[in-house]
């Protein structure tokens, strides 16, 4: 039997985990990077970056796009404390990403970026494991 978590008991460690992001002097960020760890684009959380969870899944609030990204193939994505803002501090947790059907943790429209391109999240929920 693998281990289970109630809905109360998720929604703490959701809460738990999103609040760690806006730790930092600032609001958060999520990082989208290359394989080899490079930053293809940084978007601003909001502050508070979530919300309170419900059932172990929080939705976060809006988040700011980057308009001017680094570019590079997006391979996984981070998010991060900052202290300005911008500049990721403390990694808060990981993910992957893929395209649109890739069944990645994050999926994106185009992983492919442009140095200078717009890169923007419609919405994004982090979810407690059950």
């Amino acid at each position: 039997m693998s281990v289970t978590h109630t809905n109360t008991v998720r929604t703490g460690l959701a809460d738990y985990v999103t609040a760690a992001i806006d730790a930092g002097a600032s609001n958060g960020v999520l990082q989208f990077q290359t394989a080899g760890d490079a930053e293809v684009a940084t978007l601003a959380f909001s502050d508070p970056s979530f919300p309170g969870a419900t059932n172990g899944v929080a939705t976060a609030s809006a988040i700011t796009a980057d308009s001017s990204a680094a570019g590079g193939t997006i391979a996984k994505a981070r998010a991060y404390t900052t202290t300005d803002g911008i500049t990721p501090v403390t990694e808060v947790w990981a993910c992957s990403v893929t395209a649109t059907g890739g069944g990645g943790d994050i999926e994106l429209n185009s992983l492919v970026v442009s140095a200078g391109q717009q890169v923007s999240v419609s919405a994004l929920t982090y979810t407690a494991s059950a």
